[in-house]
């Protein structure tokens, strides 16, 4: 069996061949005759003279280009397409890092307008908006109980001087109390005959009870007879009997001195009570003189001024009703004397500074306002966020430059508040930001159509810009929102 011989898949590797040499075919002329004969020539094509013509091109050389162009297809097919990003731009210019949030509009000095006493009240005219001039009669309060009260607190003070010169005769006489100090007397005397009898009868028991010892040691002897011992024993018991009936004595004089010493304390307080009553009566003729002139001068604040000239903000009592003392009536300010209260959360409280520059925004007008910090309060309250958070919140006071006339009060405004600021910085788009290894920042950089990862280290950011301080350069182009597609040496291409 015969083996074919195998060709190569590729034309051009095979071994050239050497072809005969023929004659080149005769080209006609421009009239139809031929040209004279000539000699044979190579066929070896001279390049400086004659580009060689397409006879002389291998018979393979389209299918050769035409599978070189499926292969291109075939690669271009395969190849990962370019990813569309949006591109930002490292640039240098002013950052400012601010606090966002909420506030109000407030009335620097208000003043809440109560009743300075209880009665009854007449109609308020005024209405809210209503200007109102310093010294202004505002309200109006019967003053017919005060008047009342009046005079009966005159009356009270009339009975009181009367009972204070009345008090003289209620001292005891001077003969009372000259019979009590000799009672007094006489009980000392009866106290000093009962001690004397009580010391006689105790020097009579003390021989007596010799006697009887004596009796005693006698009749033990022999020398004496029993009833002169018993006679002994009888005179010492009968001599203790009357030791004993001394003492009651001494003890009933003792009394009878207490008494009579009572006696006269008490007449002599009771001389001295009159005194006392006269301390008693002129403090309370002190006090209620006190109590009049305090109705008098309530007598006279039933008239309710205005303190302060400005505009009345509301008005609380507007019928007439009576009222009791300290219930509000009306509210007063001046509405061009305004300040704008914003709550911050805590931890962004402790950025911001007094004299730091407010922007306000979404107040109503066609231009943002600016305000200045003026404090910060030092105490923080709690409040429900509305996804139902308790937050820690403390309010910023600030002073407005230039309020429009338009602002009221407890109007709502959005503002601003700038804690860093920055009028040359190198600054890049937040959104080209994101956390990496060590919770570093990295942002992915366009170079020559692919995005290149690079590490960079910020200072302050700000809610749409960070100030970079190390990692990238003017005029750089980044990714913003890189995705999780995105890595390093990724082909891309603007979306723009």
């Amino acid at each position: 069996m015969q083996h074919k011989q195998h060709r190569p898949l590729i034309p051009w590797l095979r071994k050239p061949q050497q072809k005969p040499t023929v004659p080149s075919p005769p080209y006609p002329s421009d009239d139809g005759h031929s040209p004279p004969s000539t000699k044979l020539k190579s066929q070896t094509p001279n390049p400086k003279t004659r580009l060689p013509s397409w006879k002389h091109l291998p018979r393979r050389l389209p299918y050769w280009l035409l599978g070189l162009g499926v292969a291109t297809l075939v690669a271009l097919a395969f190849r990962p397409t370019p990813i569309a990003v949006d591109l930002g731009q490292v640039q240098r210019g002013q950052l400012q890092v601010t606090v966002d949030a909420e506030g109000k509009t407030r009335v620097q000095n208000r003043f809440t307008i109560a009743a300075p006493v209880a009665g009854r009240l007449a109609r308020i005219g005024l209405d809210p908006g209503d200007p109102v001039q310093p010294g202004a009669i505002v309200a109006r309060i019967d003053p017919l109980p005060l008047t009342t009260k009046v005079e009966e607190t005159q009356a009270h003070l009339r009975e009181l001087r009367a009972q204070l010169a009345g008090v003289e005769t209620q001292r005891p006489k001077s003969a009372a109390l000259a019979q009590a100090q000799a009672q007094v007397r006489a009980a000392i005397a009866t106290q000093q005959q009962a001690e004397a009898r009580l010391a006689d009868a105790k020097a009579t028991l003390a021989q007596a009870i010799r006697d009887r010892k004596r009796a005693q040691d006698l009749e033990v002897a022999g020398a004496q007879t029993r009833k002169v011992r018993e006679d002994a024993e009888l005179a010492a018991t009968q001599r203790q009997q009357e030791l004993e009936v001394a003492n009651k004595q001494v003890q009933g004089a003792i009394s009878t001195v207490a008494a009579a010493q009572k006696a006269f304390s008490v007449l002599k307080a009771e001389q001295q009570d009159p005194d006392y009553l006269l301390d008693v009566y002129r403090a309370q003729i002190s006090s209620t003189e006190s109590t009049l002139v305090n109705l008098a001068d309530e007598a006279r604040r039933t008239v309710v001024r205005a303190p302060v000239g400005g505009n009345v903000f509301r008005v609380m009592q507007e019928s007439a009703r009576f009222i009791s003392a300290g219930e509000p009536l009306l509210e007063l300010g001046d509405a061009k004397q305004l300040e704008l209260v914003i709550d911050v959360l805590s931890t962004d409280a402790v950025k911001v500074k007094p004299g730091a520059t407010i922007q306000i925004d979404h107040w109503g007008g066609p231009h943002p306002l600016q305000a200045r910090v003026r404090y910060v309060e030092p105490s923080a309250f709690t409040e429900v966020s509305a996804l139902g958070v308790e937050e820690q919140r403390v309010n910023v006071i600030a002073d407005f430059i230039s309020p429009p006339l338009s602002l009221g009060d407890g109007y709502r405004v959005e503002a601003r508040i700038v804690v860093w600021e920055d009028k040359d910085t190198l600054k890049v788009p937040l959104s080209a930001l994101f956390r990496c290894e060590n919770q570093k920042w990295c942002t992915f950089v366009a170079e020559q159509g692919k995005a290149q990862r690079r590490q960079v280290v910020i200072s302050q950011r700000s809610q749409l810009e960070a100030a970079v301080k190390k990692g990238l350069k003017v005029g750089e182009q980044v990714i913003l929102h890189p995705t999780e597609q995105i890595e390093a040496n990724q082909r891309i291409h603007s979306r723009s």
